[in-house]
């Protein structure tokens, strides 16, 4: 596949700019989704049921995304996935009752599994390959900032003027990452080598990407967990503090720390990576299990920036890395797999621990986390280290 010798070519902007239309709209539609469900007559289990099909749809349909994804061109794939969104979205605005959401739902769900995994192995084809740390780095703020805005712009929308009109602008969202795709020029064809085919038959995994997929879940469980919960969670511990500032807060900084970080993504080895955000990870959870006033709140988004939207990119850039030129959708779709476990299972299992136990222990159960993702990290140090060299 023939590559743009600079890292932010044309091609590389508008893929860019598509995942973050596409992150916004489906980012948009989560907060609203439960109570519209219930407002159009969904009982509590089935609204819990049409907000979480999407998750599971996600991670069924993983590994066929992959496999899609090697196979055919990534702007078919990916133009299909935005009409898929909008349809779900066109969907929800006209459902007559909460019954038809189940099956938007899953129609945003194929999506929104097609858009992600697609244009993270499409952007990849786009840059050098020495590069890709330095896009996987910009692609994923792209996607922090889409995920931050959303639910915010989204909530106030509602609160002004309704379920049904706010609904729209994620359509509009959707209409725009379609529009943008079709201006790359690069449509992202997969080339066949006479000693080098794709391989015919189905994987459900990257193998060499499955160390990533697990840090990706450990790593994430902590902050879909406090996405879901952190709103309760204060309101449990009758703290006063702005948590409708925390994921902006924690934008701004990873919006920063990326500026600064620039090329090193390319250049320093997985390890140094892995310490920096695992101590960070642990400073955050610390920090927000003892969080009374918005200092500490800041510091806790900020620490988060670090231990999670750091290592986010890095894992992301380093499956990428791992898997064979053939396999990079196989690749992607197996990172995703690990971020799809948690962003399912954060909140379930939060659930638990909040039914179970005193809220001061909401957080500080958390850290177990770390010694799980150190000891896959000294199972895998290896691979992922070197992961740099195949660049």
């Amino acid at each position: 596949m023939l590559k743009n010798k600079s890292t932010y070519s044309k091609d590389v902007i508008l893929v860019m700019a598509a995942s973050f239309f596409f992150m916004f709209s489906t980012m948009f539609i989560n907060p609203l989704i439960n109570g519209y469900a219930k407002n159009l007559g969904a009982n509590s289990s089935f609204a819990g049921l049409i907000v979480g099909i999407m998750s599971v749809a996600s991670m069924i349909l993983r590994p066929v995304a992959g496999n899609l994804t090697d196979r055919f061109s990534k702007y078919q794939l990916s133009f299909i996935g935005g009409i898929l969104i909008f349809v779900g979205v066109v969907g929800y605005v006209l459902a007559p009752s909460s019954g038809w959401l189940l099956l938007f739902r899953l129609i945003n769900g194929i999506g929104y599994v097609l858009c992600t995994v697609c244009m993270t192995t499409w952007l990849a084809l786009l840059v050098p390959r020495a590069h890709v740390g330095k896009a996987m780095g910009f692609y994923g703020l792209m996607n922090a900032l889409a995920m931050a805005l959303a639910p915010a712009i989204s909530i106030n929308l509602y609160q002004k003027i309704g379920y049904r009109p706010a609904l729209i602008f994620s359509a509009v969202a959707a209409l725009l990452m379609i529009s943008v795709i079709q201006f790359v020029g690069n449509r992202g064809k997969v080339i066949q080598k006479s000693k080098a085919k794709t391989s015919e038959h189905f994987q459900i995994i990257q193998v060499k990407v499955l160390p990533v997929a697990l840090l990706t879940t450990l790593f994430a469980l902590p902050y879909f967990v406090t996405q879901a919960d952190i709103v309760t969670y204060v309101e449990q511990k009758h703290v006063s503090v702005a948590t409708g500032a925390y994921f902006l807060i924690y934008a701004v900084v990873l919006l920063v720390i990326r500026i600064l970080l620039k090329n090193l993504f390319d250049t320093v080895a997985f390890g140094r990576w892995f310490w920096i955000s695992w101590m960070a990870t642990g400073i955050y959870i610390i920090l927000l299990a003892v969080m009374d006033n918005n200092l500490e709140m800041g510091l806790a988004a900020a620490g988060m920036a670090i231990g999670y939207g750091v290592i986010y990119s890095v894992l992301q850039s380093t499956a990428l890395l791992l898997a064979p030129a053939d396999q990079q959708g196989l690749a992607s779709a197996t990172f995703y797999l690990g971020l799809d476990i948690a962003m399912s299972f954060g909140p379930i299992i939060s659930g638990f621990i909040d039914s179970l136990l005193p809220i001061k222990y909401f957080y500080p159960v958390e850290l177990l986390l770390l010694p799980l993702a150190f000891l896959v990290y000294s199972l895998y140090c290896k691979r992922l280290n070197h992961a740099i060299d195949h660049h």
